[in-house]
């Protein structure tokens, strides 16, 4: 049984600081996927240490994000489990513990710097163009005197004591194994004045204490992995499988995008939020496919998967390390192709919201008849909205330059109109092929091309210069609304021209 066919343990560990995106999601995804492929677990804890920047909402929206996705976890904060609780803030004494347990092992140490001189400390190596590490002047001081100090209320931090020399080789299962030169290395703080734990302390202990096999996290913390691997085998902890991923690029593929770039990103139909993605109209399928192979591939030619095709076809060993430009055209290649796949049922509902966000009255009975018609042509679910919102409108608002028959007057468009309305009384059998042989025979009677004819026409029925196929959509409206339409046209070409 090789490693990855052993059951994980993995955890996904998001900070509640603001709105999940696609490089955590995409943790999230292999996480869960690796998780269920192996029959072991995947955990969710909330890593909320930082209280200054914590956002109240957060951890509710992290967790409607994951479900929305197609995610469920087996140990969390709203769930149980054995290892709880799953919120770092209910942690707290835990980690003092440890922290202690470090001090009396002689591998950290109490720091008494204050915020003024630590600033003037980076200064100066900045001016000398050092790496602005911490110059471990409280290093030296006593374990008493630290202990005596503290007593007086002094404020104080715990910091990691890093060996001053060798190396620290940190083994990475894409990257293999990287040598750290301890000396360039900081004396990281563990502890903050405040009594809280950083995230080196606190994942450590967690990650221990909860039995997390595999870690997979963003390349981000690839310069801290020593520290990581360090506090570990200070305890004589089993380390976990490191897994650092590649980074996610903006489009133009130069360089990790700025908030200013995501915001801009949402004036052309796109984000890196999931919150935003359901709004836009991407469906979870084709979003779980499109994150999963930003650095993962199964071949060298299959591009869609179902979650289900994922979780029996990922794996840890087939991901890239190079970084991966997010390509939002992707993204709309999938969505068309998974919005292809839902029956007419499922497209009903997926697409019922976005007419009712907008304040039209969509029942699901004409929606399903309106999805085989309008499927093929969909990129994104609200693009239903422009395109069959007549369907439901009890008025249609006509354009003037577009109304009259090409190369037509209006008392020409009228008598034509007006031969299209009698024709289409005429007609018994309302379907989709009568109205479809009728039409083409009286456009051949009236010596009139194909797209002066039926442009005409669709825009009477649907004030739309485009529209899903016309008979299809005709024969959706009914004859009763057809023939009402084409009478308003008329009507509106009288008294407009």
């Amino acid at each position: 049984m090789t490693q990855e066919e052993k059951p994980v343990r993995v955890r996904f560990a998001p900070s509640p600081t603001g709105h999940l995106h696609l490089g955590s999601a995409r943790t999230a995804l292999y996480d869960y996927l690796i998780a269920r492929k192996t029959g072991g677990q995947f955990i969710l804890r909330i890593e909320d240490t930082d209280r200054k920047r914590l956002v109240e909402s957060a951890e509710q929206e992290i967790m409607d994000n994951l479900h929305w996705l197609g995610m469920d976890w087996d140990e969390g904060p709203d769930v149980g489990g054995p290892c709880g609780p799953y919120r770092q803030s209910e942690r707290k004494q835990i980690y003092q513990e440890y922290g202690d347990k470090l001090v009396e092992l002689g591998y950290a140490y109490y720091c008494f710097c204050t915020p003024e001189r630590l600033a003037k400390v980076r200064e100066e190596k900045q001016k000398r163009k050092e790496p602005p590490h911490y110059d471990r002047t409280c290093r030296s001081i006593s374990l008493e005197e630290a202990r005596e100090r503290i007593a007086a209320g002094e404020s104080h931090v715990l910091r990691f004591k890093t060996p001053l020399e060798g190396t620290t080789v940190v083994k990475d299962l894409l990257r293999g194994e990287i040598t750290f030169d301890n000396k360039t290395l900081d004396d990281y703080i563990l502890i903050k004045s405040d009594g809280w734990a950083l995230y080196h302390l606190a994942a450590a202990v967690d990650d221990h204490l909860m039995e997390i096999t595999h870690v997979i996290r963003s390349s981000e913390w690839l310069p801290t992995s020593p520290l990581h691997s360090l506090i570990h085998q200070t305890f004589g902890w089993q380390e976990p499988v490191w897994v650092h991923l590649s980074v996610l690029l903006k489009p133009s593929g130069k360089g990790k995008m700025s908030k200013r770039e995501a915001m801009e990103l949402s004036g052309e139909g796109y984000s890196i939020f999931i919150k935003d993605m359901e709004k836009l109209g991407y469906l979870p399928e084709a979003l779980v496919n499109w994150i999963a192979l930003m650095g993962w591939s199964y071949d060298d030619h299959t591009e869609f998967f179902t979650m289900q095709d994922l979780t029996g076809k990922f794996s840890l060993e087939k991901l890239n390390p190079s970084p991966a430009a997010i390509n939002f055209s992707k993204l709309d290649h999938f969505n068309k192709l998974h919005i292809k796949e839902l029956n007419d049922k499922e497209l009903a509902t997926r697409m019922q919201p976005f007419f009712t966000h907008a304040g039209i009255s969509a029942d699901i009975e004409t929606l399903e008849k309106i999805a085989p018609i309008v499927r093929e042509r969909l990129t994104t679910l609200d693009d239903a909205l422009e395109m069959a919102k007549f369907f439901f409108e009890s008025y249609i608002t006509y354009d003037v330059e577009r109304i009259l028959m090409e190369g037509c007057t209006n008392q020409e468009t009228l008598a034509i109109g007006t031969q299209i309305l009698a024709a289409l009384e005429t007609i018994q059998e309302w379907n989709t092929e009568t109205l479809d042989i009728n039409m083409r025979k009286l456009m051949e009677e009236e010596g009139k091309q194909a797209r002066q004819f039926f442009s005409f026409l669709r825009e009477a029925i649907s004030g739309q210069k485009v529209s899903p196929p016309l008979f299809e959509s005709m024969h959706i409206l009914g004859k009763p609304v057809v023939l009402q339409r084409l009478q308003s046209a008329l009507i509106f070409i009288q008294d407009n021209f």
